[in-house]
């Protein structure tokens, strides 16, 4: 996001390969601790998996080793929840430093992307068998069964989304700084918005820590707004039933984690920003790079803190969800089992390729929004965490604004398969999770067009 209300131009990205339901082998849990396989996704060329560690036991499981043969042919890509090495066709996935503890009854899991047509075999759990729950099918590389009955509209998800916000959100930005936009109190911010992200807490001269106060600037423009009138706002907002959110980077952000140490200064940091202000959680908004890696550890670390109430955000440039191999896109993909919803700012962006690989789409329609989205839906995020960005009308963005029937319609091909334009997503996504707008300011500034256009459709989605 913008201060100004405009973006640098991104240009033309690489496209992620589109993924389709695919067969998945039940797991089978055994007594003692299992490994289970089951291939979540096959688009011929390849194809997603995912393994699940079981403890069926008595005792707390405190680290876990899963090791597996691919035939020749077929490779592994971008992989999430784990750490891997390999020798030749032996592929060796060991826990991550935040779910290595399995307790009694409870399970874990790992997943990756492979290419070519095989399929593990030879799998061990801790140096034993895993137990009957690694089906082996196709071992020679035949494909994998077809199912049987009506496909699902949309892959199942790997968990239930956070119940204590509504099932499709609009969510805005609110600026903590003065612009050509009309300055708000925090407590002004119009009541259709369900999270309302503050922007934005800034870089201070320790790597990775963030701070945050009431912008000088700001304040002189509502004639005077301290830091106490906006606590007091933070918790007239959590009465209402809406969540405030500390946004950490913009266009101008300087944050940077890239290291141990800034992890744990930004998780820090966070934390008592948490604690000071009654933030209910934390948006990462860093259009100047991240390291998915120690990203994904302060993400970590801030949650153990707070715990399951946080909520996490993203704010990425479409460009940067491009790939699941890299940046933001892989960082979603490493923390989507505490991921709240990844907010893609689909505007400012040119033209670009969508899930189908077959055109480029340019920004501003429903083909643009819908194709772009689809390569998230299709590459490993659940659809309740995925939501569509966009400008609320002019002065907000420098390209890629649209009205809020666009977005509207957006959404409708999106979960129910109607209102689409030439390109049509491959299934539906019934739980789609909302908008995002740039930014509540814009959108008051211009008639409050976009929180009145679409909070009441997301209410008729299903």
């Amino acid at each position: 996001m913008k201060r100004s209300g405009t973006f640098a131009l991104s240009l033309l990205a690489a496209l992620a390969v589109t993924l389709g339901a695919a067969w998945a082998a039940p797991p089978a849990y055994a007594g003692g601790v299992t490994a289970s396989f089951v291939r979540t996704a096959d688009w011929g060329s390849g194809w997603e998996g995912r393994y699940t560690i079981a403890n069926g036991g008595a005792s707390s499981l405190s680290a876990w080793t899963v090791s597996f043969d691919l035939p020749a042919g077929t490779t592994v890509g971008t992989y999430w929840d784990a750490l891997l090495t390999s020798s030749g066709q032996r592929y060796t996935f060991t826990n991550r430093s935040w779910n290595g503890t399995v307790a009694p009854g409870a399970t874990v899991s790992f997943g990756f992307l492979a290419s070519g047509p095989g399929a593990p075999v030879n799998c061990l759990l801790n140096g034993a068998p895993c137990g009957g729950g690694t089906p082996s099918p196709s071992p020679s590389g035949t494909p994998s069964p077809t199912p049987t009955g009506p496909a699902p509209s949309t892959p199942p998800p790997t968990s239930p989304p956070d119940g204590t916000l509504p099932k499709h959100l609009l969510t805005g930005y609110w600026h903590n700084f003065d612009n050509p936009a009309v300055e708000l109190r925090l407590r002004d911010v119009p009541a259709e918005y369900d999270i309302v992200a503050v922007a934005f807490g800034e870089a201070t001269a320790t790597p990775g820590a963030v701070g945050f106060a009431v912008d000088p600037g700001l304040s002189a423009a509502l004639g005077g707004y301290t830091d106490a009138d906006f606590t007091a706002d933070v918790r007239t907002l959590r009465g209402q039933g809406r969540k405030v959110i500390l946004s950490v980077g913009g266009e101008a952000g300087r944050v940077a984690v890239n290291s141990a140490a800034s992890a744990t200064a930004f998780a820090d940091t966070t934390y008592a920003l948490i604690q000071r202000y009654g933030f209910d959680g934390v948006d990462i908004d860093l259009e100047n790079g991240l390291d998915p890696t120690f990203m994904a550890q302060a993400l970590r670390a801030l949650r153990a803190r707070v715990g399951a109430g946080l909520i996490i955000t993203m704010a990425p440039q479409t460009i940067d969800m491009q790939s699941p191999a890299t940046g933001y896109f892989k960082l979603a993909l490493d923390i989507r089992d505490i991921l709240t919803v990844v907010n893609t700012q689909f505007y400012n962006s040119g033209a670009m390729l969508g899930c189908d690989q077959n055109r480029a789409y340019s920004q501003g329609s429903v083909d643009f929004i819908v194709a772009l989205a689809c390569i998230q839906l299709e590459n490993g995020l659940r659809p309740d965490q995925v939501g569509l960005g966009l400008p609320a009308g002019p002065g907000a963005a420098g390209g890629g604004i649209v009205a809020p029937g666009v977005v509207n319609a957006a959404l409708d091909c999106l979960a129910r398969g109607t209102n689409c334009g030439s390109f049509r997503p491959p299934r539906t996504y019934p739980g789609i999770r909302g908008a995002m707008t740039w930014s509540v300011n814009w959108d008051v500034s211009n008639g409050s067009g976009f929180a009145r256009g679409i909070k009441p459709h997301l209410a008729t989605l299903p």
